[in-house]
Formats: C-alpha cells, sequence, structure tokens
C-alpha cells in the first residue's frame, strides 16, 4: 500500500550496476531527469510498443519479503526473491469461475474480472491460466472461432459495449505481475450446458460438419482428422501472434472420456471415417497406437510451431494424474493411456512441453493414489528437465457446494510439492472459485503462511541461456516521493528540460496494422526473449526489504517514503526477461 510521506530532504543520489555477489561492474553518473510518464502498451496485434501518456502510479512498496538488523546501515545487498510457480486455472466452461453467468454486461464482466485478478495478486500467486478455447469457440475477437456462449448466452455474438476480454486480461494481469496463460481445449466442440439452439455459422460444427461426431452429450473434434490437427494448432498461432500471452495450456480432454450407453455399455468413439482413411494409406498401427499418435502428432506440433511463432511463450500440459494404473506399483485408477489415447508420459519424456501439471486429485493420504508417490513418479519422467508444476483439487477444501476436504490437505500438498521439487517448485490450483469461496480462511492461511512472501516464476533456462542485461535508472528529483526512471539498456534517456520549459505532448501512437487473423505463414516476430518483462523492484526500509514485480512496460516506478518521512536507504532493480532470467541489478543508494 501507498505511504503517503513527506520529504525530510533526504535523497538517493547514485546509481550503479552490481552483479548477484556484489562486485561492482560498472558506473553510473547520478543525473537530473525529466519526468517521463509514459506507459509502453501493446496492441493484441503485437505491433512494437507504443508510448502513451498514463497518470502517475500511487507509490508503493510492494511486500515486505525479509527482515533487516537494528542497523540502517547493515543488510544492504538485498536478498533474492523466492522461485516458485503460483497459479490458478480460471475457467470459462460452464461458468465454473468466470464470467459468472452468460450475458453479463461489459462493465459487470470487467468487474467480476478484476475482482479475481486482485485476489490472486493478494494470494501472491503469479499466474492466471484463463480459459480461452472451451469448445471450438472463443473468449477473445477472433475470425477463425465464433464468441463463446459462455460469455454472451449466445454463440457468435460478442460482449457489447465491444471489448475483448483476452487483451484486457493480459492487461490488468500484468500490471499485477500476473503471467497470463490461454487455456485452450483441443477437441471439444460442444458442451452440453452451451444451451445455443443453433451453432454460428463461424462453428466448426456448421463450416466442416464432416469433422466433428455427437458422442454421448457432447459434439467432439475428430482428432483422426488432419484437418482438426490444423485447426487447432491454428487457433492457437493466432492467439499466441496476436496476444501478449506468456504461455498456452492445454488440459486433460483428448479423446473424450468415454460415455456409457443407457443399458450401461461404453459408447465407442464414432471415428470410422477417419480410421478408415488411415488405413487406406496402408497404416500399420492398431487403432488405439493410432488414436495415440494422432495425440501426440498434435502435442508436438504445437510445442514445435509455438516455438517458432515466439520462443518465449511457454506451453503446458495438464494430463490426468495418473499414465496408467501400476505406475507406480502403489496406484490404481482411470487409464488415461487406453480411455483417453494419451501417451502423456512419451510428452514429458521427448520434452515437448516446458511445464507439465499432472493433475493430482487425490489426498495425501489416498491409498491407491498416493499425492507424494505420484509427484515421484512423474519426476521420474522428466528426462528434458522441463518444469514440473502437479495441479491441486484446491475446490475440494474450499466450494460453494459441499467441501469434501479440510484446507489443511491443500497446506501438505503444496509442502510435499516443495520438499519434492524446490528451488524450482510450483502448485497450479483448481479453479479460482476456491479462493472466492474461501471457506475456513484458506485464503489467510496461504497468504499468511506459505505464500507470505512474493515469488518468480522460475527461470526456464531451455529456451536462452545467459542472463539479460542490466536496466538503466535514473533518479527523478520529486517532493515526498522516490521516483525512478527505469528503462532497458541501449534505450534513449531524456535529458534535463530547460528552466521553464513545459513538457511536450506525447507523440501520438503510430498507426497499428489491422487486426487480422492471418494464415501462420504471416508471422512476424516483434520481440527478443531477452527484452525485459518485468522490473524486479527490492527496496530496503525500516522494517525490512520490501518487492515489487512490475511489467516491463511501465517506465515509471514510484516509491514512498516510509512512517518517519525516510526514504529506502537503498533500492535494487533488476530486469527479468521472458525465460525468466534475472539480470545484474542496478542499486540506487
Amino acid at each position: 500500500m501507498a505511504e503517503p510521506g513527506r520529504s525530510r530532504g533526504g535523497a538517493l543520489r547514485g546509481v550503479r550496476f552490481v552483479r548477484a555477489a556484489g562486485q561492482v561492474a560498472r558506473g553510473w553518473a547520478s543525473r537530473r531527469a525529466w519526468a517521463i510518464l509514459l506507459a509502453a502498451t501493446v496492441s493484441a496485434t503485437e505491433g512494437e510498443a507504443q508510448a502513451d501518456v498514463q497518470p502517475p502510479e500511487p507509490p508503493s512498496r510492494g511486500l515486505l519479503y525479509a527482515s533487516v538488523g537494528n542497523d540502517a546501515g547493515s543488510d544492504t545487498l538485498a536478498p533474492p526473491l523466492p522461485r516458485e510457480f503460483r497459479a490458478v486455472w480460471v475457467a470459462t466452461v460452464s461458468n465454473i469461475d468466470w464470467p459468472s453467468r452468460p450475458g453479463l454486461s461489459t462493465a459487470a464482466q470487467q468487474r467480476e474480472l478484476i475482482t479475481i485478478l486482485d485476489r490472486a495478486a493478494a494470494l501472491r500467486l503469479n499466474a492466471v491460466i484463463f480459459q480461452v478455447r472451451p469448445a471450438g469457440d472463443a473468449l477473445y475477437s477472433s475470425r477463425l472461432e465464433p464468441w463463446s456462449y459462455f460469455l454472451t448466452g449466445s454463440q457468435g455474438r460478442g460482449p457489447q459495449p465491444s471489448y475483448d476480454p483476452l487483451a484486457f486480461a493480459i492487461t490488468e494481469a500484468h500490471q499485477r505481475g500476473l503471467e497470463l496463460h490461454a487455456w485452450f481445449n483441443p477437441y471439444r466442440a460442444k458442451h452440453p450446458d452451451d444451451t445455443s439452439r443453433t451453432a454460428s455459422p463461424l462453428h466448426i460444427s456448421r463450416t466442416h460438419p464432416q469433422l466433428v461426431h455427437k458422442y454421448g452429450a457432447y459434439l467432439w473434434m475428430d482428432p483422426g482428422e488432419p484437418e482438426v490437427q490444423r485447426k487447432t494448432v491454428d487457433v492457437v498461432l493466432d492467439v499466441v501472434r496476436r496476444y501478449d500471452v506468456d504461455g498456452v495450456h492445454i488440459d486433460d480432454y483428448f479423446y473424450p472420456y468415454p460415455e456409457r450407453a443407457r443399458r450401461g455399455g461404453l459408447i465407442p468413439f464414432p471415428d470410422e471415417r477417419s480410421w478408415r482413411a488411415y488405413k487406406a494409406k496402408e497404416g500399420t498401427l492398431s487403432r488405439n497406437d493410432w488414436r495415440r499418435r494422432n495425440v501426440d502428432l498434435l502435442v508436438e506440433q504445437l510445442y514445435t510451431e509455438i516455438k517458432a511463432a515466439k520462443p518465449w511463450v511457454k506451453f503446458g500440459v495438464s494430463p490426468f494424474g495418473i499414465w496408467r494404473p501400476g505406475y507406480p506399483a502403489s496406484v490404481r485408477g482411470f487409464d488415461a493411456y487406453e480411455s483417453l489415447y494419451a501417451d502423456s508420459k512419451k510428452w514429458l519424456n521427448e520434452g515437448w512441453l516446458d511445464y507439465w501439471t499432472p493433475q493430482l486429485y487425490w489426498r495425501t493420504t489416498a491409498s491407491a493414489q498416493r499425492y507424494a508417490d505420484l509427484l515421484t513418479w512423474w519426476r521420474g519422467q522428466n528426462l528434458k528437465g522441463r518444469h514440473v508444476w502437479p495441479g491441486n483439487y484446491t475446490s475440494r477444501a474450499s466450494a460453494r457446494r459441499r467441501s469434501t476436504w479440510p484446507v489443511e490437505e491443500v497446506v501438505e500438498q503444496i509442502q510435499e510439492t516443495r520438499a519434492q521439487l524446490s528451488p524450482s517448485s510450483g502448485n497450479v490450483h483448481f479453479s479460482m472459485d476456491a479462493f472466492l469461496v474461501n471457506r475456513d480462511s484458506l485464503n489467510e492461511r496461504l497468504a499468511g503462511g506459505l505464500y507470505r512472501e512474493p515469488a518468480l516464476v522460475p527461470p526456464s533456462p531451455w529456451l536462452a541461456s545467459g542472463v539479460p542485461d542490466g536496466p538503466v535508472v535514473v533518479r527523478v528529483p520529486r517532493p515526498r516521493v522516490v521516483e525512478l526512471d527505469v528503462t532497458r539498456l541501449g534505450a534513449p534517456l531524456v535529458d534535463a528540460p530547460p528552466p521553464g520549459a513545459r513538457p511536450s505532448a506525447a507523440t501520438p501512437p503510430g498507426r497499428l496494422p489491422p487486426d487480422k487473423t492471418s494464415a501462420p505463414a504471416n508471422a512476424t516476430v516483434v520481440r527478443s526473449i531477452r527484452d525485459p518483462h518485468w522490473w524486479l523492484v527490492r527496496a530496503r526500509y525500516a522494517d525490512g526489504w520490501h518487492a515489487r514485480i512490475v511489467p516491463a512496460t511501465q517506465r515509471t516506478i514510484r516509491l514512498p517514503l516510509d512512517a518517519s518521512d525516510a526514504p529506502p536507504t537503498v533500492i535494487y532493480i533488476s530486469a527479468v526477461d521472458h525465460a525468466g532470467q534475472e539480470s545484474p541489478s542496478a542499486v540506487v543508494r
């Protein structure tokens, strides 16, 4: 929270670069600078960042994360921030988390989304996995698929007044130091809770009805059809190219979970057409192996093409938590390998992803699905050294309906994850509703305990080696506040204006490219993985070290004086790039 303070005349005079060990890399002379109140905004078309005049942010110390001794001159080397992936799924299918019901006004939808993001930030989470494609539809502006029924109550009808929920979510998440991952269902074409009488003309069930089959109460795209695979990849790449997402995420819905007929028998998945086409080309696999190969191809292609478009966008997969019964030996349960045709172990073995989130939705004491046993087994399959961040069924401990787990179960699962995975631990909570309900003070238990300190997302060094350049920081003289102008190395600095001069109006943004959904060949990568994604600001006040994670599109950073009108004794500012690697710090004293 901002602390109003009155200047006592103190000033932070010097700025220098240091390495993590505290060695001086090179000096930077103190200089006066003109106040720059510009924030870069990146359009959903992924054009170059454009400057736009913004009101000054309220000064904030950030969150207390480390204590200091009684001597104000000691403890001047900033402690590192913990690294841990703390994420939550925000499900839009069936309006599980957002929006609360179809057809809300734009203002109401945005208020609900802000509430979700504020709650995530207050819990010290650092990522939101936001469902944007529940069933061949879109919760964003798309020319490939129709607007979702779960957004407006009518498939194909956009929100009014018009806005783009994904672009809005990304902007608001980043302002709160949260990553935003776009979550897609690759094959589901209609959920029974979508009560639209007629599908939109843009929906795949209308444009390519031969690719979609009725299965139980659902419509399902046939994974054996090459056009379905290409469709899903194109939809994902469209979002990757046009939006500043931090990740792409798919969950456990591949071939559908088996449905039963009224008499109890299993309903076979109706893929006879694609199976016969495969056999006609002299395919040699069995039908089950062919189905698994279809899903393998999609996962591998998604990873490859996401990396070709934007190497820094992480790809995460969240499969059913058990690969096969008997792996490990103590585990019994559903066989996703045979029933969903998901050879999830292979995907992790091959490294076709950046993070792995098996849905470990059982209690730590479950006799046939022990959380610790499953997590240990999955760790052993991580041959390429990717992130393993298990999914937790947090809604079992806090939900609007009857909750069956004690809150302590969630705490114990996070503790077990840390014991096995630190220093790059992580958990993904299903779902946001658990934190909105907050049964038995779940939020207070986390924010006041395991999540007391803020954390950075662990780095992904296979995406880029080395560290980024440190930022350039200039102190802007201001009364009753510490104001810093922070830029990447090589960006233009602003000299002090002549006496009495007034700031000129900001240059109007250039004309942005039209918001067109293009074929994959029209890709243009406009940023580098080494560009700063966040500024990490650590400031030493009398009561301890405080930290803030600020989007690197924000150039002006303001910190308040403390209750005795004293500025922080030292400030460290580092850049965190899109691979999560942290630069040497600029130090302001």
